[in-house]
């Protein structure tokens, strides 16, 4: 299976309140910006990535958590982020009865994009012969 097909059958699989809102916030993901790409990465997780990751989506028991790589470098003037105060991840746990803004989850993942875009291509050299 693809990435998409397997978070397809991840979402389906989720027969409580968890699949409906992963299924909200992967919508917000993918309409967010035409240049978001779906994964599926550590050991069976959805991951969304333009020019580098954007965040990483789980169903845990309790919530559904959406970890941003680089959280902390991010304006969150919607007051998202409710979990983690590291130097670089932040996340947005949505416990059960609990919404979330899409339009503002949309505009978190256009500043992360952004925020992606701005890092130089550590993989490219620069071009021109050796000094």
């Amino acid at each position: 299976m693809n990435p998409t097909e397997q978070i397809d059958a991840y979402i389906a699989s989720l027969i409580d309140w968890r699949g409906p809102m992963l299924a909200k916030v992967r919508r917000a993901f993918v309409t967010a910006d035409a240049g978001v790409t779906e994964h599926w990465k550590y050991l069976g997780s959805p991951v969304w990535e333009h020019h580098g990751p954007i965040a990483v989506g789980n169903a845990h028991k309790d919530k559904v958590k959406l970890t941003f790589s680089h959280g902390a470098s991010l304006d969150d003037p919607d007051q998202l982020f409710n979990n983690g105060n590291g130097k670089v991840w932040k996340a947005i746990d949505i416990h059960e009865g609990e919404d979330i803004d899409e339009a503002a989850l949309k505009a978190l993942i256009q500043r992360a994009i952004a925020f992606n875009q701005a890092k130089p291509n550590r993989k490219t050299k620069k071009a021109g012969p050796p000094s």
